[in-house]
């Protein structure tokens, strides 16, 4: 798959209705004076998942990887189907990138009113970007490495490198948008409590950035000490993820 200009579009317009759901469950939760105010962690997860869903749902031309950590685990496998794979992975994650930024603006407009009345700095932050519940470097790592090895894995052994019969490219669409939303809200439940489970470094990164841009009123400090760790984990998670498929999922290879 080639078509640079079609995968970029389709991933910038994914991951920005990802973004804008994803970061909207959570301006919902969170944000006081919101109708959804204290609606916990599971309707955050299950809100995540729908995101992903409607994500995966209008990118399939690209195979709605959405993240830079399936992009990597994907080329890792052997599974970017492309003349010039490094350009191709390239693409991918900038549009990520752009995609996530774009999404978390709209997420703060929806929310615009809110934002202005929440006192609380931390509150508007997490709408924007993942924080551990215990600051450890080293433990947060393990467990963003471990959700996202996760994601990446299931994606690699159901998808097993895309649908021959429909053309579809590998990445989350090969699963089906249905079931990858189920596999976002069981690693929420299952694996999210520690970190807020970035497992998608441009999920993170690309709205930090806008919580740092964005005329937010008192919205504090954007956290960029903790900022790697939702970059660095899931890039080795999704890469040993894509490595370790040769060996334990020989089918997908």
């Amino acid at each position: 798959m080639d078509n640079l200009g079609t995968i970029f579009l389709s991933e910038v317009v994914g991951t920005a209705m990802l973004l804008l759901l994803g970061a909207g469950v959570v301006a919902n939760v969170i944000l006081t004076k919101n109708k959804g105010f204290g609606g916990g962690w599971l309707l955050i997860n299950f809100g995540w998942g729908l995101a992903v869903f409607a994500g995966v749902t209008v990118s399939y031309a690209s195979g709605a990887h959405l993240n830079p950590a399936v992009t990597l685990g994907l080329a890792a496998a052997g599974k970017i189907d492309s003349d010039n794979p490094f350009l191709t992975v390239i693409v991918y994650i900038v549009a990520q990138l752009i995609g996530a930024f774009i999404g978390a603006v709209l997420a703060w407009l929806a929310y615009k009113n809110h934002f202005d009345e929440e006192p609380d700095p931390a509150a508007k932050l997490g709408v924007f970007s993942t924080g551990p519940a215990i600051r450890s470097y080293a433990w947060n790592l393990i467990t963003e490495i471990i959700g996202t090895f996760v994601l990446v894995f299931v994606v690699i052994g159901f998808g097993k490198g895309g649908d021959p019969d429909t053309n579809t490219p590998a990445g989350l669409a090969a699963l089906g948008a249905l079931p990858v939303a189920f596999l976002v809200v069981a690693i929420g439940a299952s694996l999210g409590g520690p970190t807020g489970y970035a497992i998608n470094p441009a999920r993170d990164l690309g709205p930090r950035i806008a919580h740092a841009l964005l005329p937010i009123r008192g919205k504090g400090s954007s956290d960029w000490s903790y900022s790697w760790v939702p970059i660095v984990g899931p890039i080795i998670g999704g890469v040993l993820a894509g490595w370790l498929s040769l060996v334990l999922l020989p089918a997908a290879s």
